[in-house]
């Protein structure tokens, strides 16, 4: 009997033994599976409401990162600064608290003067040369050089050729400019071309711009034309002109601290949904920037497009900026730009 019970213990330790190690085994498999099937949500903030070309085109990516996930990454978009300005956002992302931001150019000069060289008044002649330099070598080193401040630059999209609109009078020259209080962006560069063509400029929030111009505190401000309608400047505004004096992108990042969190695959998946996305959206942009600019027109405002010769007055009365600003920007990132521009030409 003693016998009998000795083999049984024995049977039922073998079992419990197996029981664990099946239930060990089991339990990495269920995890890892379970991980692999997880949903990521990636947060992007943007400045811009969701009628924006930015938000349509983050709309794109959107759909292209569930498509080539199949569903597994989920883009979640939060538009009109809910999550902060392009600055708090820009510095939840380099903290790690923020997937994504996409802020202009310009707000990223403050952790990296060089970022000012987009600003320099005429860089780009036209949109061919503006996607042959954004998607060049020059392009993608400005996105490289991102990572040494905790950020990892994705793609480009576009906000597009700034126009100044105003409610005294036609601008055909610089001296229609002069004595015109502009509002600009809090940007040194755009400041000094401002002043430097005789005009008052007046940084403030553009939450306030409107308001602003229907009291009269500025004469007008500078935006592209799908921004200027969506915003209903017609209503406070009388004159814009078609001067295509500063092209802006947009720069879709990544916090890097997350970035580097993510599996590779994930990581070239977003990658090549960003290039697929970017240059979707800039299509679009140009598309409803021309149909901006005819609802401008027929709200009632004074169109100007500047000719060739009435550009060059506007080229050479700025062009000491670069070289004003080249201290800051680098010598070496203006004639980098300046050589691939030419290469285009």
């Amino acid at each position: 009997m003693g016998k009998i019970l000795r083999i049984v213990s024995v049977l039922a330790v073998v079992a419990l033994a197996a029981t664990l190690l099946a239930g060990c085994g089991g339990g990495d498999k269920k995890p890892a599976a379970e991980q692999k099937a997880e949903k990521k949500v990636i947060r992007v903030s943007i400045g811009l409401n969701e009628a924006s070309p930015e938000y349509k085109g983050l709309e794109k990516w959107k759909e292209l990162v569930a498509k080539e996930s199949n569903g597994r990454l989920e883009v979640q978009i939060f538009s009109s600064a809910q999550l902060g300005d392009d600055i708090k956002t820009m510095t939840a992302l380099r903290a790690g608290t923020l997937e994504m931001s996409g802020p202009s150019s310009s707000p990223i000069a403050t952790i990296d003067k060089k970022w000012m060289v987009f600003d320099l008044p005429f860089l780009f002649a036209n949109e061919k040369v503006v996607d042959a330099v954004l998607d060049g070598p020059f392009g993608q080193k400005m996105l490289d050089s991102l990572s040494s401040h905790g950020l990892v630059g994705l793609m480009y999209m576009e906000n597009g050729y700034r126009q100044v609109t105003n409610s005294k009078r036609e601008i055909k020259t610089p001296d229609d400019i002069k004595g015109l209080k502009i509002r600009t962006m809090e940007n040194p560069v755009h400041l000094a071309a401002w002043r430097k063509l005789g005009a008052n400029p007046t940084p403030m929030p553009f939450s306030e711009v409107f308001n602003a111009m229907q009291q009269k505190t500025i004469d007008g401000q500078e935006n592209p034309n799908t921004t200027n309608f969506l915003q209903k400047f017609h209503e406070v505004q009388k004159y814009t002109t078609i001067s295509n004096h500063v092209y802006t992108p947009f720069v879709i990042m990544y916090s890097k601290k997350l970035w580097d969190t993510l599996p590779k695959e994930d990581q070239a998946l977003l990658l090549k949904t960003g290039k697929e996305a970017s240059k979707w959206q800039r299509e679009y942009n140009r598309k409803v920037d021309a149909e901006a600019l005819e609802g401008l027109s027929k709200a009632g405002m004074t169109v100007t497009k500047l000719t060739p010769e009435q550009t060059k007055a506007f080229q050479d009365a700025t062009k000491d900026i670069a070289a004003q600003f080249e201290g800051d920007i680098g010598k070496d990132v203006i004639a980098e730009v300046r050589a691939e521009i030419a290469k285009v030409k």
